[in-house]
């Protein structure tokens, strides 16, 4: 027995644990299957309403020794209304799931192995912390979203809905605001603004006000890649005796539809009436723990994922609906949200009780978040459909009403702006299909399929894929594992992996290790650890990279793809694109060389030789000039070309290299009339005034790394008006330069460095996670002065060091 622990709140069991130092996430305790009591003392006079945003998962409430509510959804607010007279004691009990999951309920026609138990399909909590293999079994109990005393002012608000639409080229706003005091409308005139828009409001009783303001010509808002994330200020002013003015948060106008394309087999969003290629990645969670996570944490990923040129994340089933900063971050920079419901594998009930669970939960999620544009796709479930046909049911035994009745209904009468489809993945004969509807896509990766499936299996849009064991930085492996040898049984701990499979994603990297690479894994983990870790980094960065080069090129037929996932749920090699700590992998660096709104592509046509492909996503035309040059031995020029380019805004253009170069070459070693010419292929897109690189990509007919030579590396730190960058240059061409040091971090890694040409990297403070009772935050290390690490290239003799 431990006695009362101090608990913030908005928080959970496992964080009040955490902030003792009474929580192990390695070896959690099984928390939700234990009773656990929170109580505070309530000080005041008169009537109050107590809101509590969220209760995981199985609650009650007390006041003063009387139960006032029971609650059996962690995904549903409650109001409860009470007096005070002076003090009283209020208690939350979060009781033990072992009787609800061990309750009678209806037979499931199939059992996920993912998740344990499987009753959980029966109980309304977040999958988080039931799927060993991947996921840290810290379970989600206590008051995990805020609980709040609506203040006794007379202008408290009760409930705010705010929702936009188009109506031709204006935006309307529309406000349905309850008080929680009555007022007298006539003594009392209200008044929306909206970016200088004002509009008067209207009083339907005492306690409400309606109205709308119309924005003439309203800027839209649209994803970062594609334009400005345009809000508008929105203030409420109460001409009463007081003469009140209320921030309202602010609001963007956007139109979203789902394209079909001509075969009515695929899909697509136009946001705006404009095609967007949808990037980006599967949000876990920023904090496992507290599952919320603060502002800080919140925008540190955000600012990782816009700068690598995503413009999509989605929420999946398994995870929880996230808070309102997260969307409002989501706004901000210029992110979209596919959004599931928090259903995911299960055969789920089909009973009234559980469908009036469900139409409360979502309605409730869908008006809070009216108000947000990013909002750009709500999807009934993940892998549920897939889990049936898997089973082998047919189409007519798997369908779910709650997916196909109930949650396209809601959300065609709370967010009719917002595309929906019934599960992910979905279509085709096999709801898994990867040639129809939306998919799933592990063809490279978890399957181990060569780089041609991408285009062989016809992708239309991969709402998960991409999965590997993704190997942090050795200072992270370190710092946060205690280990950097893959062999040790903490970095084996970490590793994903699917329940029941005799193999890990350690073994999957491996596959493309020894097939891409030529490398024998096994061999050079014993042999050479480190450069083991660091050909893992870089075949990961590769495979990312020339993945999404294919799903973006000209013709393709793709019309999106996420990573699975964003960010890792604890140190070691996990899925995560950024690691537990912050910090971002070499897959991230990877993506981030493809998926830039302007964008320059190389794909291997085989005996047609290389494609060029050219993306501009601007609402502006792109005037630059393309070069294009092959090198022998790193630093020999063979053959080389130069061409105007113009593009239109929101335009792609192919351009075979034989076109550009204007006379046979063979720059893919296909035709193989002799020893190959050449080992790299450079096309590079420059400003034509000032000659700055717009885009670069390169081609390797030959990928194999057991190769390295003297490159003439050199490395240099310089101080400059915002901190430090480091100047690279190499004599010839350098493969994947990786920067190391303790202090600092690269802005860009993992990247290629043609010879001669200096490369100017900006340095970043490492900002590390540090958890303390209050929360995670995240803070500078102020202790470092000058840059000092190294500089390593995968094809290089040993490293450069500076400092």
């Amino acid at each position: 027995m431990q006695g009362w622990l101090a608990a913030q709140v908005p928080g959970t069991v496992a964080s009040a644990r955490r902030a003792a130092g009474l929580l192990d996430t390695a070896n959690p305790p099984p928390l939700a299957f234990d009773d656990h009591w929170y109580r505070l003392t309530l000080t005041g006079t008169g009537k109050r309403r107590l809101r509590l945003h969220g209760l995981a998962t199985l609650a009650e409430v007390w006041l003063d020794g009387i139960k006032r509510l029971d609650s059996d959804s962690m995904f549903v607010a409650h109001d409860l209304d009470i007096e005070l007279h002076g003090s009283a004691t209020l208690a939350l009990c979060f009781r033990s799931l072992t009787p609800a999951l061990a309750a009678k309920r209806s037979r499931a026609r199939w059992r996920p192995r993912l998740v344990t138990p499987s009753t959980l399909r029966n109980v309304r909590t977040t999958l988080l912390g039931y799927m060993p293999g991947w996921c840290p079994q810290v379970q989600a109990v206590g008051p995990w979203r805020p609980i709040e005393i609506l203040s006794d002012a007379s202008h408290a608000f009760d409930t705010l809905d705010l929702g936009s639409r188009l109506e031709d080229d204006d935006g309307v706003v529309s406000l349905t605001l309850h008080f929680l005091h009555p007022h007298d409308g006539n003594a009392c005139d209200a008044l929306l603004n909206c970016g200088g828009s004002v509009s008067s409001l209207k009083w339907s009783d005492a306690y409400t006000l309606t109205g709308s303001v119309r924005v003439p010509h309203a800027e839209r808002w649209w994803p970062h890649t594609h334009g400005e994330p345009t809000l508008y200020p929105l203030t409420l002013q109460l001409d009463d005796a007081r003469a009140t003015s209320h921030s309202l948060g602010s609001i963007g106008f956007r139109s979203i539809e789902a394209d079909r394309g001509a075969d009515g087999t695929g899909f697509a969003l136009r946001v705006n009436g404009t095609p967007v290629f949808c990037r980006g990645a599967c949000w876990t969670s920023a904090d496992l723990v507290t599952l919320g996570g603060t502002e800080a944490q919140l925008r540190h990923a955000f600012t990782l994922a816009r700068d690598a040129g995503m413009n999509m994340l989605r929420v999946g089933g398994t995870m929880v609906y996230e808070s309102d900063t997260f969307y409002a971050l989501a706004d901000e920079y210029g992110l979209l949200v596919w959004q599931d419901f928090a259903l995911a594998n299960f055969d789920y009930p089909n009973d009234a009780a559980f469908g009036a669970s469900i139409e409360r939960e979502a309605t409730q999620f869908l008006t809070r978040t009216r108000r947000f544009a990013s909002l750009a796709v709500l999807c009934g479930g993940s892998e549920v459909d897939q889990q049936a046909a898997m089973f082998g049911l047919p189409a007519s035994m798997r369908a779910q009403p709650l997916f196909t009745g109930l949650l396209p209904a809601i959300v065609a009468r709370e967010r009719p702006d917002v595309p929906y489809v019934s599960n992910s993945p979905s279509g085709g004969a096999w709801p898994f299909s990867t040639n129809e509807g939306i998919t799933h896509y592990y063809g490279v990766g978890a399957y181990q399929r060569p780089l041609d499936d991408v285009r062989r299996s016809q992708v239309r849009f991969a709402a998960e894929c991409l999965a590997f064991a993704n190997v942090p930085d050795s200072a992270t492996l370190s710092d946060a594992t205690g280990t950097i040898h893959p062999h040790d049984p903490r970095w084996k701990a970490a590793v994903p992996r699917d329940p029941g499979a005799g193999w890990d994603f350690d073994d999957v990297r491996d596959h493309y290790l020894q097939t891409l690479y030529g490398i024998e894994p096994a061999r050079l983990r014993y042999e050479d650890p480190e450069r083991y870790l660091d050909v893992s980094r870089a075949v990961v960065a590769e495979l990312m990279s020339d993945v999404f080069a294919e799903w973006r090129r000209a013709g393709s037929t793709c019309g999106g793809a996420l990573v699975w996932q964003l960010q890792d749920l604890r140190p070691g090699a996990g899925w995560g694109l950024i690691d537990a700590t912050g910090r971002p992998k070499s897959a991230l660096h990877g993506l981030a060389r493809t998926l830039q709104p302007i964008q320059l592509l190389i794909t291997d046509e085989g005996l047609n030789g290389l494609d060029i492909h050219l993306l501009n996503e601007r609402p502006q035309p792109l005037h630059a000039q393309l070069d294009l040059v092959c090198l022998r031995d790193g630093c020999v020029k063979v053959v080389s070309a130069s061409r105007a380019i113009e593009l239109e805004p929101h335009s792609t253009q192919r351009i075979g290299a034989a076109e550009c170069l204007g006379q046979f070459f063979d720059f893919t070693h296909a035709y193989r009339f002799g020893p190959r010419a050449h080992d790299v292929t450079i096309a590079t897109l420059r400003d034509p005034a000032s000659g700055q690189i717009v885009s670069e990509a390169v081609h390797l007919p030959e990928r194999h790394a057991g190769e390295r030579h003297e490159l003439g590396l050199t490395a240099r730190a310089q101080r400059t008006a915002d901190g430090w960058q480091l100047i690279i240059e190499a004599k010839r061409f350098a493969r994947f330069v990786h920067i190391i040091d303790a202090h600092y971090r690269a802005a860009h890694d993992w990247f290629h460095l043609p010879p001669n040409r200096p490369c100017a990297v900006p340095l970043q403070r490492i900002e590390e996670l540090v958890a303390d009772a209050s929360n995670a935050v995240f803070k500078a290390d102020a202790t470092c002065e000058t840059p000092a690490g190294e500089v390593r290239a995968l094809n290089a003799l040993s490293a450069t060091f500076y400092g």
